[in-house]
């Protein structure tokens, strides 16, 4: 190359213009894409993409096919502003149901598009209480399903009429005997989650398997709780076993003890013809996400053993069919916590958390072992092939700089791209992979960092830090894009952001992650302060001078440790956290988390309660804070961002106080999320370039 036509590229490199700055709209109203469902035959993958809008209304989320070979682009297989869940496909990979609210539905039920023949879903089911996570039997002509009934109820037509008694009754009172009473931001239903069967055409008459069952009358009796960001529901976990005369699902009966222990989610074997469910293990492990092998021989499931510690590794575990009984853990050598799986011929290919990164893992010939190489990002919602002649698997993938995109995973691990729905759009932003860092804290410990740059970053320039904390405790501060804290955001105006995966997080190993146990503030709240040295000491380009700290949840619950504790930030941020353990004991609905956590209930006034209580320092507050709280929160309820507030006010420290009415532990809406920005944004540009 000439030396002039080398100048020529550098001058049009150094001309070329900067990308822009990721804003508020382009990260809310880039499309999200979900997780894959291959088809049996491995020839396509049915996949949700939501298109967002600051107004719900005006939200569209639809269903999406691909090739799973990447032969073709998708296309839209439904069309309604509606989301679908629970996607399943028939043996003969031909038809896809799903679960969806339509246009004169009372409530979600049950629809199946024929993908062979085209046209427009057929509904199904015409349930009161509704239907959802679909699955075809093996011979493709019934349908298995959940409904949320009333226990009392002995059929559809007593469903019916209870539902509409409530509707029409003219007081407001709910009444409770026992636990739980809430779950994140809604008052526990008193329907109670059933299974029924139908054939697979419309009109068919639905069956409630568990009706008259001791099991389903059982005071503690109910489901798995499948979320935690907006409504609550119940899982059953529920799936055909192979030929086709039974049913497997997960259910506990000790729900109602949850004031004083860890309900325990237990494997059952359900006849179709109907019974008695017959417990599949006698241990006192939970399970979840039970999948049957190709081949019918084995049962695979994940597996998480509490005892006494509040947090556990999820190991992957396997019975054998139609025997069961003997559990067979095949994760237990590998400290690192399984998430989610999917099983193709004889081997089970899996992902877990591992330091920032969710990787992919095989179980194979007796061993479990990482598949490909550590590349950053983030790997989810894996799908296998069940009949294909050779291994088909999908899964989505994405990073802090590359939305969740749909991908092909081949034997090794390497990527195939099928879907680019947000691709295009990601290339226009200014933005740089985190950095990660580690260091040796006074513990001893190794503690695992990420950084981010701002956007037209220049090493020669000096940036405050803002340090966010993550929430959990038991989480990881992950490479990936994220709507509640998205890294790039906040570093906009010209920040360094920091993610520090203190003690307690997941990712690093069971031990590390249990170490937070009798231990919660103290130990996180140096190892984040030593986090912010060791930056300023090891990136010349960050101002350790001009810092802030602030979290939601358990973040925001640290950051109001440093506000008790420390003077070295210019201001902090406390997003839904903990001020006073003891009112937040009585009021949450994690009661016995909170005391396995800090060990022995509050009237016992051990050494957490008493020492690491943030409450107790409030003498020693002088750092400005921003307190948020969504009104809706029952996790950790308003009533620990007022108690704050009101310490805050008499102490005369300079606090903002910010409530969202219609939001709950998550600030979830279009809208609010851009408000809350501006509010942090505002807050950090007061204290960190004033």
């Amino acid at each position: 190359m000439t030396r002039s036509v080398l100048m020529l590229l550098l001058t049009a490199q150094l001309a070329a213009p900067a990308g822009e700055v990721l804003t508020h709209e382009a990260m809310w109203l880039m499309k999200r894409v979900g997780a894959p469902v291959v088809s049996p035959d491995g020839r396509w993958a049915v996949f949700p993409v939501t298109e967002p809008a600051y107004d719900q209304k005006d939200q569209v989320s639809d269903l999406w096919m691909v090739p799973a070979d990447g032969s073709g682009g998708p296309r839209r297989l439904t069309s309604t502003k509606s989301g679908e869940s629970g996607i399943a496909w028939s043996p003969d990979s031909r038809r896809v149901a799903f679960s969806a609210r339509r246009e004169g539905d009372e409530a979600p039920e049950i629809y199946v598009i024929d993908i062979a023949q085209g046209g427009e879903a057929v509904r199904i089911t015409t349930l009161a209480t509704g239907a959802s996570a679909p699955r075809f039997s093996p011979d493709g002509r019934t349908l298995l399903f959940t409904s949320n009934v009333y226990p009392e109820a002995a059929d559809e037509e007593a469903n019916r009429k209870i539902a509409a008694d409530r509707k029409a009754r003219k007081y407001s009172a709910r009444v409770f005997d026992g636990f739980p009473i809430r779950y994140w931001d809604q008052w526990v239903s008193e329907t109670r989650p059933h299974l029924f069967v139908q054939p697979a055409e419309p009109g068919a008459k639905a069956r409630d398997l568990l009706a008259g069952t001791r099991l389903a009358a059982s005071r503690g009796y109910g489901g798995r709780p499948t979320t935690g960001t907006g409504g609550s529901g119940e899982a059953l976990d529920a799936e055909w076993a192979p030929e086709g005369g039974t049913i497997v699902f997960v259910a506990t009966t000790d729900r109602d003890a949850g004031a004083y222990s860890f309900p325990v989610y237990r494997i059952y074997r359900l006849p179709l013809l109907g019974g008695e469910p017959e417990q599949l293990v006698r241990d006192a492990a939970s399970y979840s996400s039970p999948t049957f092998a190709p081949d019918g021989k084995s049962l695979y499931a994940l597996r998480q053993e509490h005892g006494k510690r509040v947090y556990a590794l999820t190991r992957l575990a396997r019975l054998s069919w139609p025997a069961a009984g003997s559990v067979e853990v095949l994760t237990a050598a590998l400290d690192r916590s399984v998430e989610n799986f999917a099983v193709s011929g004889e081997s089970v290919y899996f992902t877990a958390e591992d330091a920032g990164q969710v990787r992919l893992y095989a179980y194979a010939g007796g061993a479990a072992r990482p598949l490909g190489q550590p590349a950053g990002g983030v790997y989810s919602g894996l799908s296998a092939a069940r009949a294909a002649g050779t291994p088909v698997l999908a899964g989505v993938w994405e990073s802090s700089v590359n939305p969740a995109e749909v991908f092909r995973i081949g034997a090794g691990g390497e990527r195939h791209r099928l879907t680019e729905f947000a691709v295009a759009e990601a290339e226009r932003f200014d933005w740089l992979p985190p950095l990660h860092f580690t260091f040796t804290s006074k513990k001893g410990r190794t503690i695992h960092n990420m950084i981010v740059r701002p956007p037209a970053f220049d090493e020669k320039k000096k940036y405050p830090l803002v340090h966010i904390i993550h929430g959990g405790p038991n989480n990881m501060w992950r490479d990936q894009i994220t709507l509640r804290w998205n890294y790039h955001l906040l570093a906009a105006p010209g920040y360094a952001i920091l993610l520090t995966n203190y003690t307690g997080s997941t990712g690093f190993g069971e031990q590390f992650a249990q170490r937070i146990e009798g231990d919660p503030f103290v130990t996180p709240g140096e190892e984040l302060n030593q986090a912010a040295d060791e930056a300023a000491r090891r990136y010349p380009w960050v101002d350790g001078s001009r810092a802030c700290a602030g979290g939601a949840s358990y973040g925001g619950s640290l950051a109001n440790w440093l506000l008790a504790t420390t003077t070295r930030y210019r201001c902090l941020i406390n997003h839904a956290g903990i001020f006073n353990l003891e009112s937040m004991w009585g009021t949450t609905d994690i009661v016995y988390w909170m005391e396995a956590r800090i060990g022995g209930p509050v009237w016992e006034q051990g050494a957490v309660w008493r020492t690491q209580n943030p409450a107790r320092y409030a003498a020693r507050f002088q750092t400005p804070i921003l307190v948020t709280h969504g009104e809706n929160d029952y996790r950790v309820p308003l009533n620990q961002a007022l108690e704050l507030w009101s310490v805050l006010q008499r102490r005369r420290v300079p606090s903002r106080l910010v409530v969202f009415p219609d939001e709950n532990h998550w600030v979830l809406k279009g809208e609010n999320s851009r408000y809350y920005y501006q509010e942090v944004h505002a807050w950090l540009e007061k204290y960190l370039k004033n």
